[in-house]
C-alpha cells in the first residue's frame, strides 16, 4: 500500500483528486490530519513554481510522499490574468461572484465580453528534498458570456468549454474527462503505477 499525502486542504480539489487517483493500493491523506501545519508562502510567479514549493515544503515537513499542485485560469485578453493570483484576485476575502464581476469589468474596459482563456494545472511530487515528478494539465476554453450552471467549483461557472458548448460548471461528471487537473492528475496516476506497481 502507498501512503500520498495530497496537499491541499480545498474540499472540492480532494474530491476530485480522490477519484482521479482511485485505486485499492493508494491511501491518500490530507492536510486534514496535520490541522496545525502552516501553508507555505506562495512566491513563485509560475504555476509550476508554486507546485514545487509546496510539495517540498509539506514532504519535508509531513516525510510523507507528497503531491501538491498549482493552478488557475488564465484569459488572453487580460494578459493572462489572473493567473497565478487567481486564488487571490479581487482580494482574499473575495468570493467568486466578486472575482468573477472583476473580470467581466475587465473584459468591458477594452470593449469584450469573451476571451480565449485556459486553465492550467502544474502538479509536482515530492518526497523529503527531492521532486520525484512533474506534470502540467491545460483545458482550453473562452470566457462564457455570463456565469452558467452549478456543479463545478472556482471559475467554472464563466469558463465556456466549446467541445461540449457548456461551461465546467454546466458539464457535470464529463468535467474530468477534459479539465486541467484531471489531465495532470491522470498523468500522475500513471507515474505512480509505473514506478510502484500501484495497477498490480
Amino acid at each position: 500500500m502507498m501512503r500520498l499525502l495530497v496537499a491541499t486542504t480545498n474540499s472540492h480539489k480532494v474530491r476530485e483528486i480522490r477519484q482521479l487517483l482511485d485505486n485499492p493500493s493508494l491511501e491518500l491523506v490530507t492536510l486534514a490530519d496535520w490541522p496545525n501545519l502552516r501553508a507555505p508562502e506562495e512566491t513563485g510567479r509560475t504555476f509550476a513554481a508554486n507546485a514545487r514549493e509546496k510539495a517540498l515544503y509539506y514532504a519535508a515537513a509531513t516525510g510523507e510522499l507528497t503531491v501538491a499542485e498549482d493552478s488557475g485560469l488564465e484569459i488572453d485578453a487580460l494578459g493572462g490574468a489572473p493567473g497565478v493570483e487567481s486564488a487571490r484576485f479581487g482580494g482574499a476575502d473575495a468570493g467568486y461572484p466578486r472575482k468573477f464581476a472583476l473580470i467581466y469589468d475587465a473584459l468591458r474596459a477594452r470593449g469584450l465580453s469573451t476571451s480565449p482563456a485556459r486553465f492550467v494545472c502544474a502538479l509536482a511530487l515530492a518526497r523529503r528534498g527531492d521532486v520525484l515528478f512533474e506534470t502540467r494539465g491545460i483545458v482550453e476554453g473562452t470566457i462564457a458570456p455570463e456565469p452558467k450552471g452549478s456543479g463545478g467549483f472556482g471559475y467554472d461557472p464563466i469558463f465556456f468549454y466549446p467541445p461540449y458548448c457548456l461551461t465546467l460548471a454546466e458539464a457535470g461528471d464529463a468535467k474530468a474527462a477534459v479539465s486541467h487537473r484531471g489531465n495532470a492528475f491522470r498523468a500522475l496516476k500513471e507515474f505512480l503505477e509505473g514506478t510502484r506497481g500501484l495497477g498490480d
